[in-house]
C-alpha cells in the first residue's frame, strides 16, 4: 500500500500534461511512475476521442481514459469501455435539420467504436482528420453512422458557427443533446448531462475512489466541470483565466512541468 493508494489524478491533456511541442516532459513522466509506484491511478481527460488519442502509454497511463470530454472511459490496457455516455439514434436526428438548416454545413461524427465519418466534407474537416492520423469516411446521412457518436463536431467556420449556435439556442432543447460554445471554426454537440466532470466522477465510482481522494488538473474552460468535481484542482500558470479563477492551487505551466508540480504538492499534502 502506497501513500496515494485510492487517489485517482485526472489530467487534460493539451495545454496541461503535454507541453507546447505535444510531448510529456520527462520531468513528468518521472512523477507520475513515481505517482503509480505509490499506488495511485493516473489518467488523462481529454477532448480528443478513441480515435485520435494516440499517446498512451501504460507506463505513464495505469487508469482508463476519460475521452471526448467525459463522455466515455475506455481501458487500453485491457481493450474495453467502461462506460460510454454517446449520442443515440433519436437524438441525432439534430443533426438531419442541422444539414437542412444549413446546406453548405459540414459535419465530422466519431462512433464509440474506432468509426469516424463525414457529411459534406470540406477542406478544414480533410485536414483535421489527417492531424488526428484518423481514418474515415463520406457519407450522406447520419443514420449511416454506427451509434452512438461520441461527439458530433460542425465544421462551419468562425460566422457560420455564431449563426448556427443562435440556432441551436432554439432548437437543441427538443433533443437531449448540448453544444459546447465556440468562437472558433468548431461547434461540438454531445449528449445532454454529460461533460468532463461528470465522467471523471463516474469513472471515479467505477474503479473505487471515494470522492474525496478524486484530483484534477488542466488548462482550458473545457476543464471547468472536471476541476469543480474534483476534491482539490490545479491549474498551470499558461491555464486560462477562467480556470484560474477556479483552482485551489496555480502550478507551474505545462512547458515546465505542471504535472509534476501537482504530483509534488500531492506528495506534501498525502500522508
Amino acid at each position: 500500500m502506497g501513500k496515494f493508494s485510492g487517489c485517482l489524478l485526472a489530467s487534460d491533456f493539451d495545454g496541461t500534461l503535454a507541453d507546447s511541442y505535444g510531448r510529456i516532459p520527462d520531468i513528468v513522466q518521472d512523477k507520475i511512475r513515481y505517482y503509480i509506484r505509490e499506488g495511485g491511478a493516473f489518467t488523462v481527460c481529454t477532448g480528443r476521442t478513441k480515435q485520435g488519442f494516440h499517446l498512451y502509454s501504460p507506463a505513464v497511463i495505469n487508469a482508463p481514459v476519460l475521452l471526448a470530454n467525459g463522455i466515455m472511459a475506455y481501458d487500453y490496457a485491457e481493450g474495453k469501455t467502461i462506460f460510454c455516455d454517446g449520442v443515440e439514434k433519436k437524438d441525432a436526428a439534430l443533426v438531419t435539420e442541422l444539414c437542412e438548416a444549413f446546406p453548405s454545413l459540414c459535419v465530422e461524427l466519431y462512433s464509440a467504436g474506432f468509426d469516424s465519418y463525414a457529411i459534406r466534407p470540406n477542406e478544414r474537416t480533410v485536414r483535421h482528420f489527417e492531424a488526428q492520423r484518423i481514418c474515415w469516411r463520406e457519407i450522406g446521412t447520419v443514420s449511416q453512422a454506427h451509434m452512438p457518436l461520441v461527439k458530433i463536431m460542425l465544421s462551419c467556420g468562425k460566422t457560420l458557427g455564431a449563426e448556427i449556435q443562435r440556432w441551436l439556442d432554439k432548437r437543441i432543447k427538443t433533443y437531449n443533446l448540448k453544444y459546447i460554445p465556440s468562437t472558433g471554426d468548431y461547434v461540438e454537440i454531445i449528449r445532454g448531462g454529460t461533460g468532463k466532470g461528470i465522467g471523471l466522477l463516474k469513472l471515479a465510482r467505477a474503479i473505487g475512489v471515494d470522492v474525496t481522494r478524486v484530483f484534477a488538473v488542466g488548462d482550458g474552460e473545457n476543464d471547468l466541470e472536471m476541476l469543480s468535481a474534483a476534491s482539490v484542482c490545479f491549474v498551470p500558470e499558461n491555464g486560462c483565466a477562467a480556470a484560474k479563477a477556479r483552482a485551489d492551487h496555480i502550478v507551474r505551466s505545462n512547458d515546465m512541468g505542471a504535472v509534476a508540480h501537482v504530483i509534488e504538492l500531492l506528495d506534501k499534502r498525502i500522508d
